[in-house]
């Protein structure tokens, strides 16, 4: 379910409530490849309910430059949404997903391989509430960059 940051503050407290683990992990998830989708389906059996923050357009743009996303954010959205693992997607337009950390307090913080758990966006925000933070390995050789390096060699 495609969800407001509101929505989402409620949805996580009444799941916590019911002593459910919210577990929460964001990205751009612009062309989505078995890499997400193994990742993903990886963050959701850490706990009972996936919340996906999705970098907003404007976002992606200014993280990975004008060319980007591929992908409007609501297709994005609807993708992530269309996912078994995925219970909850919820836009945000900062750089950072801090603040939609900080709204979710999920008890579960997941992130990539290629991040250190010290060094999370939010890790410090969780851990506060008695949460923890995971890093998940890679699919290797699987990355959006890489697809679409491959496109444009066609």
């Amino acid at each position: 379910m495609i969800v407001s940051r509101s929505e989402l503050a409620e949805l996580c407290q009444r799941i916590r409530d019911e002593g459910r683990r919210v577990v929460f992990t964001n990205g751009c998830f612009d062309i989505l490849h078995r890499g997400h989708v193994s990742y993903l389906a990886q963050a959701r059996e850490l706990g009972d309910v996936l919340v996906v923050g999705l970098n907003s357009d404007a976002s992606v743009q200014r993280l990975k430059g004008p060319s980007r996303p591929v992908n409007s954010e609501d297709d994005r959205a609807a993708v992530l949404d269309a996912l078994r693992a995925v219970d909850y997607v919820c836009l945000f337009h900062e750089d950072t997903p801090l603040e939609l950390i900080s709204t979710c307090l999920p008890n579960v913080l997941v992130k990539g391989g290629d991040y250190d758990a010290n060094s999370v966006v939010g890790a410090d925000v969780v851990r506060s509430h008695g949460g923890e933070v995971r890093i998940l390995p890679f699919v290797p050789g699987k990355s959006t960059s890489a697809i679409i390096e491959k496109i444009h060699r066609l």
